[in-house]
């Protein structure tokens, strides 16, 4: 395992994959004049960094309000002084920057070119508490041979199961479309379309099932378009891969405060523990932005909200959109409550254990993170005290569920991992409860909202806003951002931002061939 202070391996810094597409901003003027227009960006997560970013660096004035006293969103930190006096950084927990993220990478390139303050973690494992074990370090990046290789090294895959799966009714698979890919598997959950392929129940858990799991969200009430497109992201889009890097401090430390002097440096200004509470679009042009009961105006808004601030603000503000626009944005669903527990532990784990491991059959534990294999910050702690720095998830907790009971169950099923845990003296421990991940459910693609909106003043942003581009999670909040700032920036007339994806279509002709034909 690579410690956190050693230089990252040449397969964590390569750039993007050479069959990417290059989606050209709209053309225009290098900048926008010297008195140009004003923009507001409500929201501080990836996407209204994103925006901000792409708006500032053209001369556009831009305000961001965040509500908390962090940026970064659902990726915050915040101090913490533990149980033996240290002090450390909290955050909402660990999160995955895969290769594939090539607009999210852009924006922190702004603040670190080589991207140096990532480590490649080696290996992608799960664990089933049955025994079987998977890995993606030995699977073979270049598609198809990726989705095959997986195949052929999976313990939990057996030629009798591929005997038994439906190939025909899987050919969508191999070539992933979008909008079509919603067209076709919108309707359908994951659960079921996995059901509908007799894919094996074994690898469903070990694989399909972590991608739903990305999501916060049960494979019951999951699209089947989302899985799918995920599956053509790291599977059969992009010879990339799942191996992922992980920032190598805590979030505020690498990547946002960086990125805060950078704004600020473009003129930025950054409003902290500041809401808005409404937008009003003025007569004659321009929007009201209402914050801590203070009006200001500006030329335009970026709505860059998660989904439960988007309703909120969108329902406060009567005057935004039209009526079929507000009522679409009304119906959006957050997903489940997740649980992040984080324990400082007395003594260190097994020096074996990975830095990040995917769990599956041991009740409501879906991973499992040792943060001093990869994270500054807790190695720091580990060498100074002998303990470990363990982190746990829990996705789509039942929303009534008892909360000290679940934390309690968590580190059980942390003992039936990591066995040596058991009777070690916890030092200090830290439980997160949020609800603010968007839902994707079965049939909801229509109703999710797109970065323009009625009002061409207002536009929005966010990992749950469509595209048409094949992104997901953190990549779509970054790539949603910087297509606001464009729809803006193309309004003025001002050159927009390039933005990259994988290809939209499989990359294969003879598989796309395949798909197109089973789908006669």
């Amino acid at each position: 395992m690579t410690s956190p202070g050693r230089a990252r391996s040449g397969a964590a810094r390569h750039g993007r994959d050479r069959r990417a597409q290059r989606l050209p901003g709209p053309p225009g003027r290098d900048r926008a004049a010297a008195d140009g227009p004003a923009v507001a960006v409500v929201g501080g997560g990836i996407a209204g960094l994103s925006a901000a970013t792409a708006l500032a660096e053209r001369g556009v004035r831009v305000t961001l309000y965040e509500r908390g006293g962090e940026l970064g969103g659902r990726l915050a930190g915040w101090p913490v002084r533990l149980a033996d006096g240290s002090t450390a950084t909290m955050s909402r927990g660990f999160h995955a920057f895969f290769p594939q993220y090539y607009n999210l990478r852009g924006l922190l390139r702004r603040v670190d070119p080589g991207l140096d303050v990532l480590r490649r973690l080696p290996d992608y494992p799960l664990h089933h508490r049955a025994g079987a074990r998977d890995s993606f370090a030995r699977v073979p990046r270049t598609p198809p041979w990726s989705a095959l290789g997986f195949v052929a090294l999976s313990p939990t895959f057996t030629w009798r199961d591929l005997v038994r799966m439906r190939p025909g009714a899987a050919l969508p698979l191999l070539d992933v479309r979008v909008p079509q890919v919603y067209e076709r598997l919108d309707g359908i959950s994951a659960h079921d379309f996995l059901s509908r392929i007799r894919f094996p129940e074994a690898a469903r858990h070990l694989a399909f099932e972590v991608f739903s799991r990305s999501f916060f969200a049960d494979p019951r009430e999951l699209s089947a378009a989302e899985l799918v497109l995920m599956f053509h992201i790291y599977f059969l889009g992009s010879s990339e891969g799942l191996l992922f890097d992980v920032p190598a401090e805590p979030f505020p430390q690498a990547l946002w405060h960086p990125l805060a002097r950078y704004l600020t440096g473009h003129g930025v200004r950054l409003c902290t523990d500041t809401a808005v509470t409404g937008v009003e679009p003025v007569a004659g042009g321009g929007v009201r932005v209402v914050a801590r009961g203070e009006e200001h105006r500006f030329d335009a808004v970026v709505l860059a909200l998660d989904t439960g601030g988007l309703r909120q603000l969108v329902a406060a503000s009567g005057k935004l959109g039209d009526a079929a626009w507000r009522a679409r944005i009304g119906r959006l669903r957050t997903a489940p409550p997740f649980l992040v527990s984080r324990l400082w532990l007395e003594r260190r784990v097994r020096a074996d254990r990975p830095g990040f491991l995917g769990t599956s059959g041991f009740g409501s534990l879906d991973n499992v993170s040792v943060l001093e294999r990869w994270e500054g910050e807790a190695a720091r702690w580990s060498a100074r005290t002998g303990g470990s720095v363990l982190e746990l998830h829990a996705y789509a907790v039942a929303p009534g569920a008892d909360r000290g009971r679940e934390q309690r169950r968590l580190v059980e099923q942390l003992h039936a991992v990591y066995p040596e845990t058991r009777g070690v003296r916890i030092v200090d421990r830290r439980h997160e409860w949020r609800a603010d991940c968007p839902l994707f459910p079965v049939g909801g693609f229509g109703d999710r909202p797109t970065v323009r909106t009625p009002d061409p003043r207002v536009v929005v942003a966010g990992d749950a806003v469509r595209t048409p581009f094949p992104v997901a999670l953190m990549e779509r909040a970054a790539t949603t951002g910087f297509l606001a700032a464009n729809a803006l920036l193309g309004r003025w007339g001002v050159r927009g931002q390039t933005l990259w994806t994988v290809p939209d279509r499989g990359r294969s002709a003879a598989l796309r061939w395949a798909a197109r034909w089973a789908d006669r």
